[in-house]
């Protein structure tokens, strides 16, 4: 089964989804780095979209971005004054 039709995945299927190592993982789950859930108190089960979400955190802005907001910022500056 392709791993874009599963909601639920494995450590395994998640090391080879993000491209980390599973003792990576491993060490993400234990200091509560990543979400996972627990349910039988052994085996971690990842909910796929939350894995989508949490590789999207911290975006960093393109240079792009930051000279447009630094260009607003000079210019909304410069008009209250």
């Amino acid at each position: 089964m392709n791993l874009e039709q599963k909601e639920v995945l494995t450590l395994t299927e998640v090391s080879s989804y993000t491209g980390l190592s599973k003792s990576h993982i491993y060490k993400l789950c234990s200091t509560g780095g990543i979400p996972f859930f627990k349910p039988f108190g052994k085996v971690n089960y990842f909910d796929r979209l939350e894995i989508i979400s949490w590789l999207k955190q911290n975006r960093v802005a393109t240079t792009k971005e930051i000279e447009g907001k630094a260009s607003t910022f000079v210019t909304l500056k410069n008009v209250t004054k």
